[in-house]
């Protein structure tokens, strides 16, 4: 029963995504500290193909710098070079497609981090 509801949550997640548009490049900005341990979900989904979902885990008391550089590691980890994921202005973080990669859009899935916002854009 919970794997047909996970996969029906990802397909609607990844409509919505893609109802929002797509580009090239996105630009997570990070605000406040981390007021509690939790997680911060995302999910790349590209035009065609499978969507990647990254799931990091943030230590309380982490600033917006450091929750930026989390998510960068975990990012990283998860699109391994389809994608390049750097921190930018130290709150920030930029993902951009790889070469020969489509565009694509980014959800925030979930984000259990009490005093974390994030904002997303494209670039």
């Amino acid at each position: 029963m919970r794997r047909p509801l996970l996969a029906f949550a990802l397909l609607a997640l990844a409509t919505l995504a893609q109802a929002r548009g797509s580009d090239n490049k996105w630009r997570l900005e990070f605000s406040g500290n981390a007021e509690s341990a939790g997680r911060i979900v995302l999910q790349l989904v590209p035009e065609e193909g499978e969507p990647v979902a990254a799931t990091v885990e943030i230590r309380k008391g982490r600033s917006e710098n450091g929750v930026a550089r989390d998510v960068r590691d975990g990012l990283r980890a998860a699109v391994g070079k389809r994608f390049k994921v750097e921190v930018d202005d130290g709150e920030d973080v930029l993902v951009k497609k790889g070469r020969g990669e489509r565009n694509f859009s980014v959800t925030i899935v979930e984000n259990s981090v009490k005093g974390v916002r994030i904002n997303l854009d494209p670039e």
